[in-house]
C-alpha cells in the first residue's frame, strides 16, 4: 500500500467530481434548505427549551445533513467502479503501479470526502445552534463522529456494489435500496412485527357507587359545576362495586425493538448524549427524543392492570391516572444498542468492498458479457 499513489487516484477522483457545475448547485440548495429549516427549528425549540434552542436547532441541522448524505451519496459512489470501466478509464488505471486494493480504497475515500462535503457546507449553521445555548461539548463530538462514520457507510456500500454490479445504473439502484432498507426497512420492519405480535391483556375496575337513584348530597354535580349540598344531612357512604374485567390486544414492541438497532437515525441518536430538560424533565433535541422513544419499545408493556377506586390511596379517580416513567429512568432501565447496528454496518460495508476488490482484481479469471475493458 503506497500513500502516494492512494493520495494521487484520491486527487484524481475527486477532481473528477468538482468539475461538474452541477455538484455546485446542488450544495447550494443543500445550503438554502439548512437556512429554512434553522429559523423553523429556531421557532420551534425556542418554544418548547427553557435551557436554550440551541440543542434542538443543532440536532436538526446534524440529522439534515445525515438525511442529504443518505439520499445524494448513492448517487456521487453507486458508479465509481463500473462507471470508469465503461467510460474505458479504469483499465489505463489498472496497468499502472496501483493495485487494486488502492483502487477500491482511493474511490472509497474519494465518494466519503465528497459526502463529507455537506457538512462541511452545514457547519456554520451547527456553530450558530452552538452559541443559541444549550449544547453539550460531548453532544457535538459525538454526533459528528457519528456522522461522519454513517457517510462512510453509505459511501462504502455504494463503492462496492459499484464493483460486483456490472452496469452502474443497477449498481446505483442496488444501493439506493440497501440504504432504504436500513432507513426505511428497519422502521417498517419495526412497525408491521411489533403489530403482528400481540398477547392479551386484562385490565380489572372497580368503581365507587352511592346507594339509590338520586343524585346523594356531597356528590359532584357536573351540570353546576358545584358539590350536592348536604346542609345538616350526613351524605350516605359508598360502597364498592363488583371488580369488571376488560380483555384486549396490546402490541409487543419488546420483541422487535433490535430491528431499529442498524437504523443510521437511531445509531446516531443512540450513541449521543442524551440532554434532559431541567424544567420539565424531557428531551431538549431530537437526539434524545429519538432514543427514549426506541429504549420506550424494549419495555414491554404490563399485561395485568387494576383500577381500584376503592383504595384510600387512589380515592377518587385518580387510579385512572396513567404514571409516565420518566425518562432518567427509561435511559437507565433499558440497553443501548447503537453499538451493535454500527457494527451491522460496518461488517456490511467492508464486505461489500472486498467483494468489489475481488471482482475488480486483475487479471479476471471471467467477466460479465459485454463488459467494456479498454
Amino acid at each position: 500500500m503506497s500513500i502516494a499513489r492512494l493520495r494521487t487516484l484520491v486527487a484524481l477522483e475527486l477532481t473528477q467530481r468538482i468539475r461538474s457545475v452541477a455538484w455546485y448547485v446542488m450544495l447550494g440548495i443543500f445550503a438554502l434548505l439548512l437556512i429554512g429549516a434553522t429559523v423553523l427549528a429556531f421557532t420551534a425549540f425556542r418554544a418548547f427549551a427553557s435551557n436554550g434552542a440551541g440543542s434542538g436547532i443543532y440536532s436538526t441541522v446534524v440529522y439534515i445533513v445525515l438525511l442529504l448524505a443518505v439520499l445524494v451519496s448513492p448517487t456521487l459512489s453507486g458508479n465509481a467502479v463500473n462507471g470508469d470501466r465503461d467510460a474505458a478509464t479504469l483499465a489505463p488505471v489498472q496497468v499502472t503501479l496501483a493495485t487494486t486494493g488502492e483502487i477500491i480504497l482511493g474511490k472509497f475515500l474519494a465518494a466519503w470526502i465528497t459526502g463529507l462535503a455537506f457538512a462541511v457546507v452545514a457547519a456554520p449553521f451547527m456553530l450558530l445552534a452552538t452559541a443559541a445555548g444549550g449544547v453539550s461539548g460531548w453532544v457535538v463530538v459525538v454526533s459528528l463522529v457519528v456522522l461522519i462514520v454513517e457517510i462512510g457507510v453509505v459511501a462504502a456500500i455504494g463503492v462496492g456494489l459499484s464493483g460486483l454490479v456490472a452496469r452502474p445504473l443497477f449498481s446505483v439502484a442496488a444501493t439506493y435500496l440497501v440504504v432504504a432498507a436500513l432507513t426505511v426497512g428497519t422502521l417498517l420492519a419495526f412497525g408491521l412485527g411489533g403489530a403482528s405480535i400481540q398477547s392479551q391483556a386484562t385490565t380489572y375496575t372497580r368503581d365507587l357507587s352511592y346507594p339509590g337513584d338520586a343524585p346523594a348530597c356531597g356528590m359532584w354535580q357536573p351540570d353546576s359545576g358545584t358539590y350536592l349540598d348536604c346542609g345538616r344531612e350526613r351524605p350516605p357512604a359508598p360502597e364498592c362495586g363488583e371488580w369488571r374485567a376488560s380483555t384486549y390486544t396490546v402490541p409487543r414492541f419488546d420483541y422487535v425493538w433490535w430491528l431499529l438497532a442498524a437504523n443510521p437515525f437511531v445509531i446516531l441518536a443512540d450513541a449521543t448524549p442524551t440532554t434532559l430538560d431541567p424544567t420539565y424533565g424531557g428531551p431538549v433535541d431530537l437526539f434524545g427524543s429519538i432514543k427514549a422513544g426506541v429504549r420506550q419499545a424494549q419495555i414491554a408493556p404490563e399485561l395485568e392492570r387494576r383500577f381500584d377506586q376503592c383504595d384510600p390511596e387512589t380515592f377518587g379517580g385518580d387510579a385512572y391516572l396513567v404514571d409516565r416513567t420518566p425518562y432518567d429512568e427509561i435511559l437507565a432501565t433499558t440497553a443501548p444498542s447503537w453499538f451493535v447496528g454500527l457494527l451491522v454496518q460496518l461488517v456490511l460495508a467492508v464486505g461489500l468492498l472486498l467483494g468489489a476488490w475481488a471482482r475488480t482484481r486483475t487479471p479476471a479469471r471471467r467477466l460479465p458479457p459485454g463488459t467494456r475493458i479498454a
